[in-house]
Formats: structure tokens, C-alpha cells, sequence
């Protein structure tokens, strides 16, 4: 299988743990996509499904292929959310963002009664941080905010370049307002201690690592996909 057929397989094993009425966290990205095509094709059959989009390009998609939608407000309780990931390690814990949605990812996996990530076997790996952690942060204060940011991950023991996403000829812009510092900090021992000191820092409105929020994961390779559940 190449890239985009595991792709598709990932989303096709995901998709049926998608029952009939649910409420729907519907995730970005490239992987996420397929499942919305695939989604798509059961709801033009009758499948009844309420998604929450967690990006405006993922919206657009929806409507353009005739899935549901509400908005986080209309529906701030949902039974389960299908995203991808940029990276997923054998504790399911993530690194999500270099699609830029981090932060409405955040939201709505935190929203879900589930979460379920999609992904080719490529992002799997043994320590999170090959993958440049997306951070997002405040347009105000950004040269602090950065500096701030190479502070705590010094005290880590991180370090590694801290580029401001770019996007054509100015700065990448979140949906939410904010831009992306993406930090280079190769492997992340203790992701846990990373994302606490992150959040700490005023300037930080979140970060791309996703733990204890993930409950499975289904991984496609090129023999098909397998689905790793969280531990307890």
C-alpha cells in the first residue's frame, strides 16, 4: 500500500467504531480527510451522524460532501472524536498541530466521551519528538513567549531550533488568531514535564502534545492496520 492507501485504511477501521446518532469530533488533516470521505459515503446511505469540525478546512470538506455539522456549543458533549496525528507512541500519548489545529483539536478531543487517532505507521514511534512540536501561542509578547519557551525546555534538558510557522510570504495564522512556534527538540523524554512547563509560560495558549486523551489508535502498514488500545 502506498501512503494515502494506508491512510485510507486507518480511517475505514476507524470508522466503525462510529455508531448510528452519534455526536462526532471530526479531526484535521490529511488522514482525517479520508475518514470524512468515507464518513460521507454511509451518511449519503442514511447514516445519521452530528459532526464538530476542529478546523474550518475540515468544515468546508463536510459541508462540500454533505456531513452534518454543529457547532462545540450546539453539542459541548460528544461520544467520540476520529483524528489524526503526527506522532503516536506506544502509550498513545501524541504530537498533533502541523496541520495548525491544534488547539480546537485539543478542544473538542477533551469535549469527547473517546477519541480514536488515525494514522500510517510511519508516525508511530518509540519517543515522542522527531516531529518539531507545534506550539501555539499569543501574537503578543511573541519574542518573550519564545525566549520563555527556550527557557523551560533548557531546564529539561531540550534544546533544538524554534522556527515561526510561515505561510506563503507572511505568518502561518491559526484559525483561532494565534501563530505556531515549532520547536525542534528531537527526542522528548518526559513529555509530561514538557507539557506542564508549556503551559505555564502566559504567552503559551497550548501545545501540540495530546496526553491521556487518545484511547486507541489504529495504524495501518503495508499487511493492514492494527488497533492499539490505551493501557486500563
Amino acid at each position: 500500500m502506498d501512503a494515502r492507501e494506508m491512510k485510507i485504511k486507518a480511517a475505514a477501521v476507524a470508522l466503525g467504531f462510529v455508531e448510528d446518532g452519534m455526536r462526532l469530533g471530526i479531526g484535521t488533516g490529511s488522514t482525517a480527510e479520508e475518514f470524512v470521505r468515507l464518513l460521507a459515503e454511509k451518511v449519503a446511505g442514511g447514516f445519521k451522524v452530528q459532526g464538530v469540525p476542529t478546523s474550518e478546512r475540515t468544515a468546508r470538506l463536510c459541508l462540500e460532501l454533505g456531513v452534518p455539522l454543529k457547532s462545540l456549543d450546539e453539542l459541548p458533549e460528544l461520544d467520540l472524536t476520529v483524528d489524526g496525528a503526527d506522532e503516536v507512541d506506544s502509550a498513545l500519548r501524541l504530537v498533533k498541530g502541523g496541520g495548525g489545529a491544534l488547539l480546537r483539536e485539543k478542544i473538542v478531543a477533551s469535549a469527547s466521551e473517546r477519541m480514536i487517532v488515525i494514522a500510517d505507521e510511519t508516525k508511530l514511534v518509540e519517543t515522542l519528538g522527531k516531529f518539531p512540536l507545534p506550539v501555539e501561542v499569543n501574537p503578543f509578547g511573541l519574542a518573550a513567549t519564545r525566549i520563555a519557551v527556550e527557557k523551560a525546555a533548557a531546564r529539561l534538558g531540550l534544546s533544538g531550533e524554534i522556527r515561526l510557522r510561515q505561510s506563503g510570504d507572511g505568518v502561518f495564522v491559526t484559525d483561532g488568531g494565534h501563530y505556531i512556534l515549532d520547536a525542534s527538540f528531537g527526542r522528548i523524554p518526559d513529555a509530561e514535564a514538557l507539557s506542564d512547563a508549556l503551559h505555564a509560560i502566559p504567552g503559551v495558549v497550548e501545545h501540540g502534545l495530546f496526553i491521556g486523551l487518545a484511547d486507541a489508535a489504529v495504524i495501518a502498514g503495508a499487511e493492514g492496520a492494527t488497533v492499539i488500545e490505551a493501557e486500563g
